[in-house]
Parts: C-alpha cells; structure tokens; sequence
C-alpha cells in the first residue's frame, strides 16, 4: 500500500521503517514538530516530586534531553501511560516505570491504585495543547498533582504548491493519523490548498475517534480499536 505518515519526526522515521519491513511504500509529512521546555522541567524537578506521569513519549524525550539533571529521579515512580511511553522511559534509565491503560483516565487509575495514602505532590510533564482526561481524572480522585508544560507542539506549514510537490493527492492508499491536533491542522491545509479530502486519499487511518472528529465528515476513515500504533497498523 501507499502510506502517508504525518507524525512528527523521529517518531514518523520508526513508523516509516516498521512500515517498509511490512511491504508498504511510505511518504513522511511531519505536521507537527515538538518545542521542548527543559528549562520548565529543570525547575520542577529541583522541587523533588514525590512521582512523575508522562503521557506522551516526546516528554520522556525532554527528560533524557537534561542529562545529569535528571539522574537522582530515575528511582523515582514514574507513569506511564502505555507501553511504548514506558519503554522510551525505561530506555534512558527509569527503574520504577508503572505503565497505564493507553488513556489519561486509564493511567489516573493505575497512578491511583498504586500511591500511597498521603503520597507526596505528582508532577505530571505534559504537552500543549492535550487533552484534560488525565488531569481531570486525577482531581476526581483527590490526587495531589502539579502539570508543567514540557513541550508545545506547533504545526508545520505547507503552501498548496508544495503540498504538490510533496505528495500527488490520489497518490495514497492510506493517510495514518495519530493526534487530534495533527488531524485538525491537516484538514486545514487540505481546505486551505482547495485539496479534496475524499480525492487525496482511499482512506484515513485514526488512532482515536476524537482523531476522527477532526477531519471533514466525508472522510472515509477507520479508527484503531486501542489508542496505540500497534492498534492502529492493524487497520492495514
């Protein structure tokens, strides 16, 4: 099949390669890229957190980005909110990775069942803009918790003329979307370069039905049972 990748890079790189090893030919077209703020989490970290929650991969990668400032936390607990998250974690050196159901509310659950009463304040590194399932979640359930924005994801920009030179619309089979974020800036640039959605491609891959919620309504598109690209790649 002919695949369009659109998450930000370096994770569009190891999808592009678990995709060629399955016989895809694969298209890259980051539509996101990460601003990291280590500066922010240096500070909250100098606070000595009782605990660290991490839903995103891209916040573990502000952590390893600190080097020695993050060393005397990797005993610390830290949650994760699926396995890949957990294992980009355990990969720079956590030892206390508990891992989550895939979702915010899933993993405040998880951080629930695991701290103990009095447990001190968890800071929870997230990303701009996200979702407030985990936030919410941990509130209903009286956890004591600070959120510090470790990174902002910002769109990257594409004129009609070089969305043609990137890609032939028609050309794909399939278009893998992972964030709201991403789908909405995507069907903004389709509207923008008078693109027509069903026209550039077969169908649209989701990982989430509020990724679904962001394109147009006649899309036609397909949502991963579980919010994760192992979930997502099976649609193929």
């Amino acid at each position: 099949m002919r695949l369009l990748v659109t998450r930000p890079r370096p994770a569009a790189e190891r999808t592009a390669e678990k995709l060629h090893a399955l016989g895809h030919q694969v298209t890259i077209l980051p539509l996101m890229e990460a601003q990291h703020l280590p500066g922010a989490v240096r500070a909250a970290l100098d606070r000595s957190p009782d605990g660290i929650a991490v839903t995103s991969a891209e916040a573990v990668r502000v952590l390893a980005a600190l080097g020695p400032a993050v060393r005397s936390h990797l005993a610390a607990p830290l949650f994760a909110v699926g396995e890949a998250t957990a294992r980009a974690a355990s990969g720079i050196g956590f030892t206390n990775v508990r891992v989550g159901g895939g979702t915010g509310e899933a993993l405040a659950e998880t951080v629930a069942a695991e701290r103990r009463a009095g447990a001190g304040k968890l800071l929870y590194l997230a990303g701009a803009p996200r979702a407030d399932g985990f936030e919410r979640a941990l509130a209903e359930r009286g956890i004591d918790h600070v959120t510090v924005e470790c990174y902002r994801m910002a769109p990257v920009s594409y004129g009609r003329q070089a969305l043609f030179d990137l890609v032939r619309p028609g050309a794909f089979d399939g278009v893998l979307l992972y964030s709201r974020e991403t789908a909405r800036h995507f069907a903004a640039l389709l509207k923008e370069s008078n693109l027509d959605v069903t026209a550039f491609s077969a169908r649209y891959l989701c990982m989430s039905s509020a990724v679904r919620e962001a394109l147009p309504d006649d899309a036609v598109a397909q949502i991963a049972a579980e919010p994760d690209e192992k979930a997502l790649l099976k649609l193929l």
